[in-house]
């Protein structure tokens, strides 16, 4: 195995699987990026998968094969881009993309400032897209865009936008970033923080034929990594209930893509019998998941040490662009202001063209985060089943990006490039349910005893009560 995967293994604590048990085939490139998607995300999802082996050994004293394609493993960084419907026509078409995502792709893209440096503006969601048109005061669309930020230093244009809480970032170059303060407290950090933060007497699994059955997991993110974590532990038979509320921007395409295998309730923040609900569902779930900038959740008493003390055991992972602990911990963000943090975005622009900026053709920040958030998971639960304990879990983007960058570049063919037909069908499958009739991915993940499965299609926002199953 590589020093990559390795990486992985190292934060899993316990001796190395096996020779045999865990079989990565292929490479990159599968996209048209210098960086190494597939490879990186295969990686992230063999630790997955012996993960998983760790908690079926505790369960039945058995162990399994684990088996990832790197080309499969790419795929999944772009799944939505896949999702297909069924049509009037008969067949199937793809989901269209919101005209909001559209507008927010071709205008969330590096700008050149008046220092020559580049600078990409974050214009997701309305209210964060309402901050950053404040900030540079111009209308929305590229041309006034890149007219505005043509007039500002790119330092002071970053803290501006900081300062309104809304996102963005200057492109720095990978050693930049190492150098920057909040760079080296992350280089410090390994991929996956696992803190225990109580005690307990061990905890063991519920019985149950899948992995996962009886696990309860509380999930209350947005677009992408959070829910991609969610949806990881559903597929191996969580028991997972997202929490979101009617006045929250939702990106429809990706809520029909993430949702696979999860119910979905109404739950009002600033409604306090809603959040005593929350509460509730919390002291007794076994996993919350929550990806809101920090201090947040302590208002409603929701942090991580005040779940520990209410519900001894809890697992709660937290979601973030920056990680903690460093200048930019409080700083919101996204998969493309993550890669222009990290020097991805600089990296992946090298020898093409004018040689600007260029972000990914998929968000591998965001789906590697979410999968290192389940892996993650996966291991304090089986922790906690031998030792017993409640712990924090926290991954960020950049700390994704970071580890992606280390794995090294690489030259492409074409412009194009991407899996066959032949391919994506392979991995296809066809779900029926609220949403209507779709075509997706399915879990790419191979695993020789437990194989990974949502048992639910995708649901409709807010169709479920707030209750755990019995």
């Amino acid at each position: 195995m590589t020093n990559a995967f390795d990486e992985v293994m190292g934060i899993r604590g316990l001796p190395a699987p096996e020779n045999g048990e865990v079989t990565i085939t292929g490479n990159d490139p599968v996209f048209s990026a210098r960086f190494k998607i597939g490879e990186t995300t295969a990686n992230i999802l063999a630790g997955v998968g012996v993960a998983i082996t760790d908690i079926h050994e505790l369960k039945t004293g058995r162990r399994q094969k684990v088996t990832i394609k790197v080309r499969n493993a790419a795929a999944t960084c772009r799944s939505s881009r896949y999702l297909q419907q069924e049509s009037s026509a008969g067949g199937f078409e793809a989901v269209p993309e919101t005209p909001s995502m559209t507008h927010m792709r071709s205008i969330t893209q590096p700008w050149q400032c008046k220092d020559g440096r580049w600078f990409l503006p974050h214009f997701n969601l309305t209210h964060l897209h309402d901050r950053v048109i404040g900030v540079l005061g111009c209308e929305s669309n590229h041309k006034a865009v890149e007219k505005a930020i043509a007039k500002w230093d790119s330092h002071d244009l970053e803290e501006a936008i900081a300062e309104a809480r809304a996102c963005g970032s200057i492109c720095r170059t990978n050693q930049e970033w190492l150098e920057h303060e909040h760079g080296k407290v992350l280089s410090g950090k390994p991929l996956i923080e696992i803190t225990k933060i109580g005690d307990t007497d061990p905890i063991p699994f519920p019985e149950g034929k899948r992995t996962l059955e009886g696990i309860k997991v509380l999930d209350l993110t947005r677009i992408l990594a959070g829910p991609i974590a969610a949806r990881t532990l559903a597929e191996n038979g969580a028991d997972v209930l997202m929490v979101t509320a009617k006045h929250l921007p939702q990106v429809p395409e990706h809520v029909k893509d993430t949702s696979h295998g999860k119910r979905s309730c109404f739950l009002n923040f600033n409604n306090s019998e809603d959040v005593a609900t929350v509460k509730k569902l919390a002291r007794s779930a076994d996993v919350f998941s929550q990806g809101y900038r920090p201090g947040i959740m302590d208002m409603h008493g929701l942090s991580p040490e005040q779940l520990a003390k209410e519900r001894p055991g809890i697992i709660y992972l937290s979601i973030s662009c920056y990680g903690h602990g460093g200048s930019f911990s409080d700083r919101g963000g996204w998969e493309q202001v993550a890669q222009s943090a990290t020097g991805i975005c600089i990296d992946n622009g090298k020898g093409i063209g004018d040689g600007r900026p260029k972000l990914l053709p998929a968000a591998a920040c965001d789906y590697t985060t979410g999968y290192n958030g389940a892996y993650g998971v996966l291991l304090a639960l089986a922790r906690r089943a031998r030792e017993g304990g409640s712990y924090h879990v926290r991954v960020s983007l950049c700390r994704s990006g970071m580890y992606m960058y280390k794995q090294g570049q690489l030259e492409y063919s074409n412009a194009n490039m991407d899996l066959s037909n032949e391919e994506l069908d392979a991995i296809m499958r066809k779900t029926e349910g609220d949403q209507g009739t779709l075509k997706h991915l399915d879990p790419v993940l191979e695993m020789s005893e437990t194989k990974p499965f949502w048992d639910k299609p995708s649901p409709v926002l807010g169709s479920s009560k707030p209750e755990w199953l019995s």
